[in-house]
């Protein structure tokens, strides 16, 4: 896709990059010429120079590493982005120039002094240290917000209140409290706050992919995906909204961004299924839908999975792998209730001659998928993330390079040209500044999390709630693997509304990083109990404990997106539509409802996240079968259309037999049959009905 891109509708044309600057505030940047346009491009090149050395040569000590990552983003922020909406986007304000400067030579400090000055007191920081460690961690919440929006802000700003206010606290809330001086010290000295894990995922692992994804986009291969996703499924009925599912999907491959996986393949999508007939809050929400599932569909999935990967200490290829079939499950969901909605309003697909044809462009395009191909063969092969990224980013290059010598003289490629790699890792570095931003935010966060203990201590209050609902069940005469379940059940509840709750306008990437530390511990508590009783089918503290809890929240972290009362990339989809946002998003959380059901299943059931899979291959087989059976009845319940309109009753029916079919057990499988089974006679006998009249 281009950088600036108008898409005229029936009724006035959409500006693109208007909709990006409402609801994404990483892309209301300013735009600089001349010599300042100059300057901040020599940074942003210089940036991405420095990360691809250190992938190729090897990184260097966490803390400089770190330091010097988050030196090169301030920079860039503090001169990109202005303070209000109010300053010109043409100018940089002088009071913006100096915060780049403080902004850079903040983290520099700790780079200068870290090995022999900073690295042993340990504690005793002098006046000066706890000065610029300060003012180093209100750079990060003013870049935060700047960036990534207040919300982060605001919940970093609680916890670190939470560490001050301890002592006045009630119950289990309540610390010793900390002093200005340790707090500064934690926040900003240590590998536990700002230059936590977060930071150093992003120093490494993430910037990668951001530049990896830049360099696709620059080689065409979005519209690549977008051109293939039409030939599929242009043709079918409701095909335009089929072609934004699949393109999204694909295009999720590459991309973290649900707002802009919603500009990117919307302004193309959402016109074509508004003039096919859709109305326009269900083409938005479709959009939106699929976009967001983007977050969730390997390879890449968004920066949160490697941080998972961090936290869990699970190989990041493994979590790609466990994440298939809940991804396919997702845009599955998504894809049959588009074509009931199309089958239900009688709308068909485009016309043939309209289409290209899948196998030309596979010979004259097909080449843009082998960087994807080789991460991914990578990634399962257990190269580190670091080096699969960096090792498709020069396969991409070299392709499009020799593609350009070759082909381009045909008019069978486009062309890929020095130019065009330059502006690869200028754009690979402005990609990252938001990611950078949160990740250094969520450091505060953690920071004040590990100082003060609150993680365990939200994690047993969570606990305790789910067990003061369990042991109400107890006066029913349940086993004890049945209460064990309630307990489960209603702590994945809390969590679930915690996540939705923080996620409101806040990246996925800060969400799961708050939600892994406040929720996921809550679930894996339970998990181990149950493990240790036989209740739950793998070890206590084995990776399916951890993963199915870890996958849990990141996953309602993602669908934060798109349910209201704030769903970002469903405001985004309205504004190219036209439609009202807050329909928008009660539709695409209509359209997403097998996401909100799947999380549960994986965590009661891991062989959906392929753990066990080899010693029982044929329940495997069988969870995915019921699985797409199940999804498919929820489909028709949501939308009432299956082989005929059905009626309310019908409906109910539909919905009940399919999470009967998605729950584990032989029992509900049988029983969500049954129900099923009748449900589809009564379509047959009204179809026949209806066929008399």
């Amino acid at each position: 896709m281009s950088d600036s891109t108008t898409v005229v509708l029936a009724d006035a044309p959409v500006n693109a990059d208007e909709i990006m600057k409402k609801f994404d505030k990483e892309s209301d940047h300013r735009n600089l010429t001349g010599f300042l346009g100059k300057v901040i491009a020599a940074l942003a090149i210089a940036f991405s120079i420095f990360q691809i050395y250190t992938a190729i040569f090897g990184v260097l000590d966490a803390m400089i590493q770190r330091t010097i990552h988050l030196s090169f983003a301030f920079a860039l922020i503090y001169l990109l982005y202005p303070s209000s909406k109010k300053w010109r986007r043409d100018r940089i304000n002088p009071i913006d120039a100096v915060l780049a400067v403080f902004g850079a030579a903040a983290p520099l400090y700790i780079t200068t002094l870290w090995t022999k000055v900073l690295s042993q007191r340990a504690g005793s920081g002098t006046d000066l240290d706890i000065v610029i460690g300060f003012i180093g961690i209100l750079l990060v919440l003013e870049a935060a917000r700047r960036v990534v929006g207040l919300p982060i802000v605001i919940v970093a700003l609680c916890f670190v209140a939470y560490a001050f206010l301890g002592p006045y606290l009630p119950g289990k809330f309540a610390h010793r409290g900390v002093s200005v001086k340790s707090i500064v010290e934690h926040l900003y000295y240590t590998t536990e706050g700002v230059f936590g894990t977060p930071i150093g995922v992003s120093s490494t692992f993430i910037f990668l992919f951001i530049l990896f994804g830049a360099f696709l986009e620059k080689t065409g291969l979005g519209q690549f995906f977008i051109d293939i996703s039409n030939s599929i499924a242009g043709w079918a009925s409701g095909g335009p909204a089929k072609v934004a599912v699949i393109a999204s999907a694909l295009e999720g491959t590459v991309s973290g961004s649900s707002v802009g996986n919603v500009v990117g393949s919307g302004s193309f999508t959402i016109p074509m299924m508004k003039k096919l007939g859709y109305k326009p809050e269900f083409a938005a929400a479709v959009e939106a839908t699929a976009s967001t599932g983007g977050q969730i569909m390997p390879p890449i999935m968004g920066a949160a999975a490697f941080l998972m990967a961090e936290f869990t200490n699970i190989p990041y290829g493994r979590i790609a792998l466990a994440a298939v079939i809940p991804a396919l499950l997702y845009f599955f969901a998504v894809f049959t209730q588009v074509h009931f909605e199309a089958k239900k309003l009688g709308l068909k697909g485009m016309k043939r001659s309209e289409i290209p044809r899948a196998r030309d462009l596979l010979l004259k395009r097909g080449y843009l998928v082998i960087p994807l191909v080789t991460i991914i063969w990578l990634l399962t092969e257990g190269a580190t993330p670091m080096k699969a990224a960096m090792w498709a980013i020069i396969i991409s290059i070299v392709i499009a390079s020799l593609v350009s010598i070759f082909l381009v003289s045909r008019k069978q490629a486009p062309t890929f040209t020095f130019g065009d790699f330059v502006e690869g890792l200028e754009k690979g570095a402005r990609g990252a500044l938001g990611v950078i931003a949160a990740c250094a935010c969520a450091g505060i966060i953690i920071g004040v999390v590990t100082k003060t203990g609150l993680g365990l201590k939200l994690g047993e209050i969570l606990v305790g709630g789910a067990g003061g609902v369990a042991d109400l069940a107890k006066g029913f005469g349940l086993a004890a693997a049945s209460i064990d379940g309630i307990k489960l059940f209603v702590t994945l509840i809390f969590a679930m509304l915690t996540s939705l709750i923080l996620g409101m306008g806040v990246p996925t990437t800060a969400n799961y990083v708050i939600t892994s530390t406040i929720a996921a511990p809550a679930i894996i508590m339970i998990l181990n109990d149950m493990a240790k009783i036989g209740s739950f089918p793998f070890a206590a503290g084995s990776a399916a404990v951890l993963l199915s809890a870890n996958m849990f929240v990141f996953y309602f972290g993602v669908l934060a997106d798109i349910t209201p009362p704030v769903a970002l990339a469903a405001f985004a989809g309205a504004a190219i539509a036209k439609s009202d946002p807050m329909k928008t998003g009660v539709q695409a959380t209509k359209l997403a409802i097998a996401a909100f059901i799947i999380p549960y299943i994986f965590v009661f059931n891991p062989e959906m996240l392929l753990f066990g899979v080899r010693e029982r291959p044929a329940e495997a087989v069988w969870m995915v079968i019921s699985a797409i059976i199940g999804i498919t009845a929820i489909a028709v319940g949501v939308e009432g259309w299956f082989i005929t309109r059905a009626r309310w009753y019908e409906r109910i029916m539909a919905i009940v037999g399919g999470i009967l079919l998605l729950i584990p057990g032989l029992a509900t499988d049988i029983a969500g049959a049954i129900i099923l089974a009748v449900f589809v006679a009564m379509q047959l006998i009204e179809r026949k009905v209806l066929k008399a009249l």
